[in-house]
């Protein structure tokens, strides 16, 4: 084992992390033993997370991995839209009479506001009615009529949201105007894991909540977590990788995972939400920045705005680094590298059939 590579697979929005080798489970005796990467799972905001420490003895730690869980948990019951009871869902229901949010949630949609105005629109967190119209949240997933995408399309846009970051006050301008933090929250409940294990001392571990990651210290006998970028057309797990050292994030968004299959078509879960319509042009976009927020913030409206606009996009933004897959012909895709990661990405030596690199 002294060669093993520690690379987590990032693997997107909504999808289960996998794993490149076999870490010990959380229970496994480790006192007399070499420091290892140890997995403690758990289930939150509708997904998967794995908090991943360094330790020498999984049970003495088993503690500390709770912490970061409590964490992510405690975000979920904010900004969740799968329950009634969390802060988002009160708003939801209260807000058209204008009401006062929680400091983080306030937090949260102020950040996603600004975002809003950043992408030129092509991030808004009141694209919940299409969310749900397309079954993506609860419902059956199926492909609507234009007249209902027309109906649904009447009640979005981020300028209907009237919100002071003072006074943390909100009012929506009618009661069907929802908001949905799902497009931004996964990366914020991420920072603030890592945060609270870095306050408990903790010098080396990975928090990934669906292949939203942030990394803390490295692995042992590695300088850096090594993160496998997934193959969008699933031919192998990963393509590229790209190592993460201490303070990095990632997060990678595609079309991949969730869709409403229909005629032979696949109409992928991210919606635009100038047009209501899903996303056809880039097959997934990756981020790597120094916070996850900053990376689950960007990688869907990059997404969204397609390859052209996303590379002029990704180029003014000089705190995130971005990789972009993008279809071509004769199944060769090209894979749109920015500059400032040249250093970092690597192409798989299987993935060179598939897939040709550009940078930018």
């Amino acid at each position: 084992m002294e060669s093993r590579e520690w690379r987590f697979g990032c693997v997107g929005a909504f999808a289960a992390l996998a794993l490149m080798i076999c870490f010990l489970p959380p229970h496994a005796a480790l006192s007399n033993e070499a420091p290892r990467v140890v997995v403690y799972p758990t289930r939150t905001m509708g997904t998967y997370a794995n908090v991943a420490l360094v330790t020498a003895d999984s049970s003495a730690t088993a503690s500390t991995a709770a912490i970061a869980q409590a964490a992510l948990q405690r975000v979920d019951s904010l900004m969740s839209n799968w329950t009634t009871t969390s802060e988002v869902a009160r708003i939801n229901r209260e807000a058209s009479h204008g009401t006062t949010v929680q400091q983080e949630v306030a937090s949260v949609i102020g950040a996603a506001l600004r975002l809003w105005e950043a992408s030129e629109h092509a991030f808004d967190i009141t694209v919940e009615p299409l969310v749900r119209l397309w079954g993506f949240i609860g419902g059956v997933r199926r492909v609507p009529t234009d007249a209902e995408v027309a109906q649904a399309f009447r009640h979005v846009g981020a300028q209907r949201v009237h919100f002071d970051a003072t006074t943390r006050h909100i009012r929506f301008d009618s009661d069907s105007i929802r908001i949905d933090l799902g497009g931004i929250a996964k990366g914020y409940a991420v920072d603030v894991a890592a945060e609270s294990l870095k306050a408990h001392g903790v010098q080396h571990a990975l928090v990934d909540l669906t292949g939203n990651m942030a990394a803390i210290g490295h692995p042992p006998n590695a300088p850096a977590w090594r993160i496998g970028i997934r193959d969008p057309h699933d031919r192998i797990r990963f393509f590229a990788r790209i190592p993460l050292s201490d303070g990095d994030a990632i997060s990678t968004s595609g079309q991949y995972e969730q869709f409403v299959p229909s005629n032979g078509r696949k109409f992928g879960h991210i919606l635009d939400p100038r047009t209501g319509r899903p996303v056809e042009g880039l097959l997934s976009v990756t981020v790597v920045a120094r916070s996850a927020l900053a990376c689950d913030s960007w990688d869907t409206p990059l997404f969204v705005l397609g390859t052209e606009a996303a590379k002029r996009k990704a180029k003014a933004l000089t705190d995130i680094g971005v990789v972009l897959v993008q279809p071509g012909s004769a199944g060769v895709d090209t894979v749109w590298v920015e500059e400032q990661l040249r250093d970092r990405f690597v192409l798989e030596p299987q993935a060179r059939a598939w897939f040709h690199v550009a940078f930018f």
